[in-house]
């Protein structure tokens, strides 16, 4: 292990994990410090009664090709920790139901094929949605200038249900940002690595386990194997530099000397740390310029033969968007309901919030009991807000302090904040790294 280059990772989420794995696998002695008591940040380990549960309910693809790659890197099997599913969208609300399969054909006309054949569509809606996919295809999936989704998809003559029922639901789960606000540029990269590239990469990928299980844990027993250190529980209060070159943190008293320091960290908390040094500022302004939205979680305990027929079900026209039966991991019974963005469900207390999901999901599920236990989680900076024009705002992993790194799903991976954007950027950051080193 070289430890001629001391490297500390500031932040355990999947990020900075990403970036410790990537170091640590070409021989680089890494520190990682998390100020929680657990890894994985946005994505970690809850109790719920005997259970372990997401702190949200999280989604994979298999175009997430980076986070897969780095999963099989600490030794984790693909059908070992996730069910692979073809791609089956199914929405249902009061005056909608949509069902679109894509099919075995190759990309990008499987979806040709699954929108040609979609359940709950008009023909002239099939027609306008095949006409839209056909245009981002021919255009490799680019937009010149930015604009909101609903400014593209009005550009495009998408009939209101089509869009209402497919294009708006599609943009919240995968952006969390409404599609009025929503960047067009970041959606059309989204849609094209899942539905433009290969066929597999749109599969649905379920995961077997709480993902602190899926991930974290063995990234960490695979980081600590290879002769790196972790340290929970271990805030950083300061960056130590000299001059314009990076020397080090401090943990309260303590003090940490480092060659190269990588924030790890959401931007609100980067710009905590960086704002003291004058040199920094003008990064700690645009990491303070970032907004956020929300997500909401809702884990309802039905009893153990209570299921749907799919792994996952979008809801149209109701405080509920999506819901997901984790019967795949091992927890019969159990829905996640997940609601993406803003809206007055942010104010209503839990129990009225448990009482309205219930209520709607009660609707689509008239034989179902009512749920024996629930608990809900709101995550008020799930997010970064993936505005039109948040590309120009992403910073790289470089800064002007000379050892001083970035490393997040905000940084400019092009991805939206998905845990495959985090990874992204926290193999990118450590590429830098050892290209600097060496």
């Amino acid at each position: 292990m070289d430890s001629a280059n001391s490297i500390i990772v500031v932040g355990g989420g999947w990020a900075g994990l990403s970036t410790a794995i990537e170091l640590t696998q070409q021989g680089k002695h890494v520190t990682l410090l998390e100020s929680a008591r657990q890894l994985g940040g946005r994505a970690r380990r809850l109790p719920f009664g005997p259970l372990s549960v997401d702190n949200g309910q999280h989604l994979f693809i298999a175009a997430y090709s980076e986070t897969l790659r780095l999963m099989k890197l600490i030794g984790l099997k693909e059908d070992e920790a996730f069910v692979r599913l073809t791609l089956k969208l199914m929405l249902k609300g009061k005056d909608t139901q949509l069902e679109l399969n894509t099919g075995k054909l190759p990309a990008p006309l499987h979806l040709g094929w699954g929108l040609l054949n979609a359940r709950g569509l008009s023909r002239y809606e099939k027609a306008q949605a095949l006409r839209f996919s056909m245009h981002l295809y021919l255009s490799g999936f680019r937009q010149k200038t930015d604009c909101s989704v609903s400014e593209l998809l009005s550009a495009h003559n998408q009939p209101a249900n089509l869009v209402a029922a497919l294009w708006e639901p599609l943009c919240l789960a995968t952006l969390n940002t409404p599609a009025a606000q929503a960047s067009a540029q970041v959606f059309l990269r989204v849609l094209r690595d899942t539905f433009g590239l290969r066929r597999s990469d749109s599969d649905l990928l379920i995961s077997r386990s709480d993902l602190g299980g899926a991930f974290p844990a063995p990234a960490m027993d695979f980081i600590e194997r290879s002769g790196s250190c972790i340290r929970l529980a271990s805030r950083v209060t300061e960056l130590k530099l000299d001059k314009n070159v990076v020397t080090g943190v401090c943990l309260g008293d303590e003090s940490l000397k480092a060659d190269h320091v990588i924030l790890a960290v959401p931007p609100h908390i980067g710009q905590k740390l960086l704002a003291p040094h004058k040199q920094l500022s003008p990064l700690a302004e645009q990491l303070g310029a970032f907004d956020y939205q929300p997500i909401t979680t809702i884990y309802l305990q039905y009893p153990e033969d209570t299921h749907m027929e799919t792994a996952m079900l979008g809801m149209v026209g109701t405080v509920s968007q999506w819901v997901f039966d984790r019967t795949t991991c091992g927890q019969p019974g159990l829905m996640a309901v997940v609601i993406s963005g803003p809206g007055a469900h942010m104010q209503q207390d839990k129990e009225a919030l448990v009482q309205q999901v219930t209520a709607e999901l009660a609707e689509q599920f008239p034989h179902w009991p009512a749920p024996a236990d629930n608990m809900v989680i709101r995550e008020k900076r799930a997010t970064f807000s993936c505005d039109v024009g948040i590309e120009q705002l992403r910073p790289g992993n470089t800064t002007a302090t000379r050892g001083l790194w970035l490393a997040g799903d905000f940084t400019a991976t092009g991805y939206p904040a998905t845990l495959e954007g985090a990874v992204r950027s926290g193999v990118q950051c450590a590429k830098r790294i050892l290209a600097q080193i060496q």
